[in-house]
């Protein structure tokens, strides 16, 4: 997998030239519009955006993220949050729980006491209780313990 601007690419499957072409203009400019692409390239918009479709369902594109000028420490409150279950929790079931939640950034399954871990991001304190309180709230949720950000050292993403 390479990380290439906002643009997320794996090389999976075969791609012919076009697609190649198509994925370094996104990488240039991922808003780019497709109408703007297919003239680079010599297709239709409406073949652009079949071509850029089956490069996502085959996981050659892995999607397209937008990064602000300032930290997002600067404007939102992050927390990470430990997630402690009842009995045996599926995976599945946990994330689904916490897809839901548009606060949650990141969530992963874990070693030690906690059954997950999740990396929260919320405009105001107010927001972030809400989102933590839907997952209290979730079945087979025992308890949580949160972790307030404050200072936002880096981030290698």
């Amino acid at each position: 997998m390479r990380h290439h601007g906002a643009l997320v690419v794996r090389t999976l499957g075969r791609m012919d030239g076009t697609d190649a072409r198509i994925i370094d203009l996104l990488r240039a400019d991922g808003r780019a519009p497709y109408g703007r692409i297919g003239e680079e390239v010599g297709l239709s918009a409406s073949a652009v955006k079949r071509r850029v479709d089956r490069l996502l369902a085959q996981g050659a594109l892995q999607g397209f993220t937008i990064r602000g000028g300032r930290p997002a420490a600067d404007t939102e409150i992050q927390a990470y949050v430990e997630i402690f279950c009842t009995g045996n929790v599926a995976t599945a079931s946990l994330r689904r729980i916490l897809e839901d939640i548009p606060e949650v950034r990141r969530a992963g399954t874990v070693s030690g006491d906690a059954d997950a871990i999740v990396h929260m991001v919320a405009p105001t304190i107010a927001r972030l209780e809400a989102a933590i309180e839907r997952i209290r709230e979730a079945p087979h949720i025992d308890h949580t313990v949160s972790a307030i950000v404050l200072t936002d050292m880096f981030d290698r993403s």
